[in-house]
This record gives C-alpha cells, sequence and structure tokens, in this order.
C-alpha cells in the first residue's frame, strides 16, 4: 500500500514467503530484512504492469528473482564457461580413485552462488601424516586446517587403534589460487582419502558437501541451497542424466529452499539430492559398496569399502615393521 503496488495473488505470497526463508537460510523461518522483500515486489510489479496485469502473479515474483539472480551471474558464468570448456577439470560421468567433487561457496557482495571444486588424495607408505597441500604452502585458513586434523584422527582411531599408522597421505584441492577456508569439505577430502586407501572407485556424477567430526558424523554446513545449485547448473548445461546430485548433512534438510528448476528436476528423478548422517552413508552413496562396521573395535568385512581400507593399511604397517622396534633392527638396539 505505501508503494502503491498491485495486489498479490495467492501464488505471489507463495512464492514470496519462499524467497524470505531462502534468505534466512531455513525452511521454517523467514528473513526479516524487508528492504530485499520490497525490492523483489518492486520488480515483479514492474513486470506484472508491463504485462496489463491487475495482479502481481508468481510467474512475476520467479522472473523478479531470476532478473537478480542474473544481473549478479557474471563471476558464476565465467565460472561455468571455464568448466563447460575444459579450463577447470570437473567430471560428472564415469568413477575414479582418490577424486571427488567437493562444494564451495563464494560471496561476491550480498551474492552468494556455490561451484564444484576438484580434489584428489593420494596415499603411500608413511609415518602417519596426512598432508593439506593448501595448509603446506599457507593458502589455508585455521578452519579447513582443522577440518584436515579432524579427518585425520578419525582415520587413525577408525583403522589404527591396535597397530601403527603407516600412512602418508595428500590432499589437494585442484585449480585453485587462493585461500581455502571452512570444513565443508572435509567430509568430501576424508572420502577421497578412503578412494585411494581402498581402491574403490567413486561416482564423478556426484558431488559432496558437509563438514565431520571424530566420530565419523556429518555435520551441517552453511550454503546449502547454493552449493547444490552450483553442481546442477553444471549437469544441467552437460545434460541431465539422472545419475547426477549431490550429498549433503542429513541435519541440513531443514534448510532447503531449492530455485524451481532444482525441484522440478528432482521430482522427475533427473536429479538426485542424497542426505547422510555419518562417513559410511556418504562412501556407501558415492561408491554403490557397502561400507563397513563404523565401530572401531570390529573388523569391517573384506568385501567393503572399510575393509580394505583396513587391509590397505596392515600391509603398510608391515612394510615398516622391519624398521620399527619390533624387527631385527629394533631388537639388537634393545640387546645393546
Amino acid at each position: 500500500r505505501r508503494d502503491k503496488l498491485l495486489p498479490l495473488e495467492r501464488t505471489a505470497v507463495a512464492r514470496v514467503l519462499d524467497q524470505a526463508a531462502r534468505l534466512a537460510g531455513d525452511a521454517r523461518k523467514i528473513s526479516s530484512n524487508l528492504d530485499a522483500t520490497i525490492d523483489l515486489l518492486t520488480e515483479a510489479d514492474y513486470l506484472a504492469r508491463k504485462a496489463d496485469r491487475r495482479t502481481i502473479r508468481g510467474e512475476d515474483v520467479e522472473a523478479a528473482h531470476a532478473a537478480q539472480r542474473s544481473r549478479a551471474d557474471r563471476i558464476p558464468s565465467r565460472l561455468r564457461e571455464s568448466i563447460m570448456r575444459g579450463e577447470l577439470l570437473v567430471d560428472t560421468v564415469g568413477a575414479k580413485t582418490g577424486q571427488i567433487n567437493g562444494l564451495s561457496v563464494y560471496q561476491v557482495g550480498s551474492f552468494a552462488f556455490g561451484a564444484p571444486t576438484r580434489i584428489t588424495a593420494t596415499t603411500r607408505l608413511g609415518d602417519g601424516r596426512v598432508i593439506d597441500i593448501q595448509r603446506e604452502v599457507e593458502l589455508s585458513g585455521a578452519i579447513h586446517s582443522k577440518g584436515v586434523l579432524t579427518l585425520s584422527a578419525f582415520l587413525a582411531a577408525r583403522f589404527s587403534g591396535k597397530s601403527q599408522f603407516s600412512l602418508y597421505a595428500s590432499l589437494s584441492f585442484e585449480q585453485t589460487y587462493g585461500e581455502v577456508e571452512g570444513d565443508s569439505a572435509s567430509l568430501a577430502e576424508l572420502c577421497a582419502l578412503l578412494s585411494s586407501l581402498s581402491g574403490v572407485p567413486l561416482r564423478q556424477s556426484l558431488a559432496v558437501t558437509g563438514s565431520i567430526n571424530q566420530q565419523g558424523e556429518v555435520q551441517a554446513i552453511g550454503g546449502v541451497n547454493e552449493t547444490i545449485e552450483g553442481f546442477f547448473d553444471i549437469c544441467s548445461a552437460r545434460g541431465l542424466t539422472g545419475d547426477q546430485g549431490v550429498v549433503i548433512p542429513q541435519s541440513n534438510v531443514d534448510h532447503l529452499m531449492l530455485r524451481s528448476d532444482v525441484i522440478a528436476a528432482a521430482e522427475a528423478g533427473r536429479f538426485q539430492v542424497y542426505a547422510v548422517s555419518s562417513v559410511g552413508e556418504a562412501v556407501g552413496v558415492l561408491t554403490g559398496m557397502p561400507y563397513g562396521d563404523m565401530d572401531a573395535t570390529v573388523e569391517p568385512g573384506a568385501d567393503t569399502v572399510y575393509g580394505k581400507v583396513a587391509q590397505r593399511l596392515r600391509e603398510y604397517a608391515a612394510l615398516r615393521r622391519p624398521s620399527g622396534e619390533g624387527g631385527e633392527r629394533g631388537r639388537r638396539r634393545r640387546e645393546h
């Protein structure tokens, strides 16, 4: 009334509430940022009047929101273009060992958007270290470093509680040239490590977001809608196959307020959203193979991902043993 806008139809009211919930980052709340709502309604009013209508419809609000996104889309569109041209390497088909699509959120002013980033892991015999390449070259923030240390602690506690942790592993965010911050990639990094150790490939048609704790539980992250939509846009540009999707924390489900095109694709079975609460569940989705028992006191089955990881770490420990305290050199030292 104050701004003399056209009245809203029911569908328009619902769409405005959707956007207010998206701004709040929670499907159970709406944002009190009235300026953003007024900006959206003003543009929707203009579109309705241009179409010579006496009310604002849901399609007007949708079109106004799309126009707002389009005006802020320069950087995301450049990233998508680089991926589509093969300059930034992101796979959306097939399966590979030690490689996974992580999801990052970027903030440009008041506009946030998501984009996939390739994360790789390599493993070999060593002295129990997990190296974060970003941290080594001082391109890692404190929270990201905490996430890598946390996944390293989980790995050691789960698989090397009774033997030497004889692993040397390295993790890298490929083709990133600025600081990496946040722990929302720790689930993806751990899955890449488990894949490299077990030799079981990961589906490249999926992207992963979520942080973990030392018990292997998956924890909520921020910007879940933007991360899902960022990967969806790449998959959509290449052609949706029905095999593509994202893995998110179960605790983020209440925060989902996705764009209408993403919802339509999910309802049609052309794009999937998997919600997981543990590392094992994520590994199961990514590999299509049983992950094994989460309990560190239980020996995982040989035909599970955890079983293959445990076997590889036992082999590493056996290779190190001759030069350690349990081998010939250690015995000679004790005798002297």
